[in-house]
């Protein structure tokens, strides 16, 4: 019998349980006892449009003059023209500043950007900024919203009450690849039929293998029944957390309210007693998104979005990966956490998979949570808490009251990875109902620009900073701003070349690890991207106690990315800068006997295309 992964959602940090050969735990989510917020309905507030077609400005000495004639407002005019817009005076305000008008609404992003520019360009002007458009803005009379300070709180939450004014995710469904799920009263009504993937019955605890009910009848286990040693535990009852962060009913004056309330969630049951197998798992991601998997139902209602707070040990295998692709081929985004053993994601799976959305996590502070795997594969991180200082620091969402088997409906603080991915799950839910054409490629792109820096300097890596959903949805419509006027910024240094590579062409097809062009010795490919989901792949060798420098120089007008990984296919390193600058990855083998094998990937981020613009030569020295 061919070994096989197994994989749990375990319940506290120090729960890695000695799993029996067939199984392997992994810590994704941190429950604590059920505790009841503090009720109180929210009041509305004034929202900032997301876009504008005005600017005030102030004058130092003109504020009295009605009427403003363009060789007077100078910068502000070459500012517009450059944004491809025209300005004009409006009208003068009661405090002596103009509002300009521009021809065109612009996002309040760009906009921002024109009066950082009007300002820096023109010394009579005092001050410069959007004329953002006001509205009411949307806080639900959910009563345990308040205790919900992972969505609201500036420091750490993820600025959500903003963002429900502009989306709340309606047509939009998320596939909660998990335990299943309750049908619990503040959740039930936005759960669309999923299915039950467990093959195994005594896994599954409900009389059967695969069918087509997601219902949760509990996981809970004895001491020993998951290997010598393992503590006995109750039911987690861990999906319905989930869905409840994604989309609990929101503003029915019950409970506790949803990221993405406007939006559908689709119960995919995988996780078990003692945990789950890869190979369910697998067939849950290509049904969920919609592909065909042997003796299950077509999928009527495949999800846009899907949700895994699960994960193992070990960098991620080749049925990860492939389900993985199938999905995204089908435009699914696939979100995952990043694992709760406070170790580097890249050894942890799906973490270390390419091409899903790894949320690692912050506490209450918006310091990485304690337990939160970090390292250059983590995407983004999202509010998961941190009860090292009180249970209410936890994240609040749906649960059961059944020790093991289901009882009444009731809510809990828990606290994770498990935690912070619904998060970002439910945002990505938000940008995909107000721009359904976002492909799982813009969607990262655009979550990672819109995210705000942790207030807390993380030196370990936790990716782009704490998701925000008001400025993600901005984004979804929006690409992340052009860099402002002025003179661009210098190319980073580059190596010297120790002498002149030899030239030679990219050789066709290279899109995968598995069929990566072999590069050997000093070498400078001369390569191109036809499309913007082209990506080409190189294999290098690395002599023994020798490194490699590798320099991506793209066209002026492009902005392409360095990647790279080690054998085992785990991202190692990448270099990201801005457009028209050379990318440079320093790749090193410690052995003093062997060889070692690295792979390199030259990704799309912006610009120029094809066989003319978009060019590029990748140089190994």
């Amino acid at each position: 019998m061919s070994k096989k992964t197994f994989f749990k959602s375990a319940r506290c940090t120090s729960a890695l349980l000695a799993m029996s050969p067939l199984a392997l735990a992994a810590a994704l989510s941190l429950p604590a006892q059920a505790m009841q917020g503090s009720g109180g309905q929210a009041q509305a507030t004034p929202q900032s449009g997301e876009h504008t077609d005005r600017m005030i400005v102030r004058y130092r000495h003109q504020t009295s003059n009605d009427v403003v004639d363009l060789a007077t407002l100078g910068s502000a005019d070459r500012a517009a023209r450059r944004a491809g817009a025209t300005v004009r005076h409006l009208r003068r305000t009661g405090s002596g500043s103009h509002v300009l008008q521009f021809d065109q609404r612009l996002s309040v992003a760009r906009a921002r950007q024109l009066a950082a520019e009007i300002k820096a360009a023109d010394p009579l002007v005092e001050y410069a900024e959007p004329d953002r458009i006001m509205k009411p803005q949307f806080l639900p009379n959910d009563p345990q919203f308040s205790a919900q300070w992972h969505y609201h709180e500036p420091v750490a939450g993820i600025n959500l009450p903003a963002a429900w004014d502009k989306s709340t995710g309606s047509g939009v469904t998320v596939a909660v690849i998990d335990t299943g799920y309750r049908p619990h009263a503040d959740l039930a009504a936005n759960i669309v039929a999923g299915y039950d993937f467990i093959s195994l019955k005594s896994v599954s605890n409900d009389g059967n293998g695969r069918d087509t009910s997601a219902l949760d009848m509990g996981d809970a286990v004895k001491a020993g029944e998951c290997g010598a040693g393992s503590p006995a535990q109750g039911s987690s009852w861990h999906g319905t957390h989930v869905a409840g962060t994604i989309a609990a009913v929101t503003g029915n004056g019950v409970g506790v309210a949803g990221v993405a309330f406007g939006a559908k969630v689709q119960p995919v049951r995988v996780l078990g007693k003692c945990g789950g197998y890869t190979s369910d798992i697998a067939d849950a991601v290509i049904w969920a998104s919609g592909g065909v998997v042997p003796g299950a139902p077509v999928n009527a209602t495949p999800a846009r979005v899907i949700n895994m707070s699960l994960g193992g040990a070990g960098a991620c295998d080749t049925t990860w990966q492939n389900a993985i692709n199938g999905a995204r081929s089908r435009n699914t985004v696939v979100v995952v956490s990043a694992g709760n053993s406070g170790a580097n994601a890249s050894g942890y799976a799906p973490a270390s998979c390419t091409g899903v959305i790894t949320v690692g996590s912050v506490g209450r502070s918006g310091a990485r949570a304690f337990y939160s795997n970090y390292g250059a594969l983590v995407d983004v991180s999202a509010p998961g808490g941190d009860q090292s200082f009180s249970s209410a620091d936890g994240v609040f969402s749906t649960l059961n009251s059944g020790s093991t088997r289901p009882g009444t409906d009731s809510y809990a603080y828990y606290q994770g990875t498990s935690m912070a991915a619904p998060h970002v799950a439910g945002v990505v839910a938000l940008m995909l109902a107000r721009n359904p054409a976002l492909t799982p490629d813009d969607v990262e792109v655009r979550l990672k620009a819109s995210a705000r820096p942790l207030p807390v300097t993380c030196t370990v890596g936790c990716g782009a900073g704490i998701v925000d959903a008001s400025a993600a949805v901005d984004a979804a419509l929006d690409p992340p701003p052009p860099p402002s006027a002025g003179p661009a910024p210098a190319p980073s240094p580059a190596p010297a070349p120790a002498a002149p590579a030899p030239q030679r062409a990219e050789v066709e097809p290279n899109d995968s690890l598995a069929n990566a062009q072999v590069l050997t010795g000093a070498t400078t490919v001369n390569g191109s991207l036809a499309v913007k989901t082209d990506t080409d792949h190189y294999r290098v060798s690395i002599a023994p106690g020798k490194s490699l420098v590798v320099r991506l120089a793209p066209s002026a007008t492009s902005d392409y990315d360095l990647w790279a990984y080690n054998s085992a296919g785990v991202r190692v390193s990448s270099s990201t800068n801005g457009t028209g600058q050379i990318e440079t990855i320093t790749l090193s083998n410690s052995s003093t006997t062997a060889s070692s094998i690295a792979y390199l990937r030259v990704v799309y981020f912006a610009g120029g295309l094809g066989a003319t613009n978009g060019k590029y030569s990748l140089t190994v020295q």
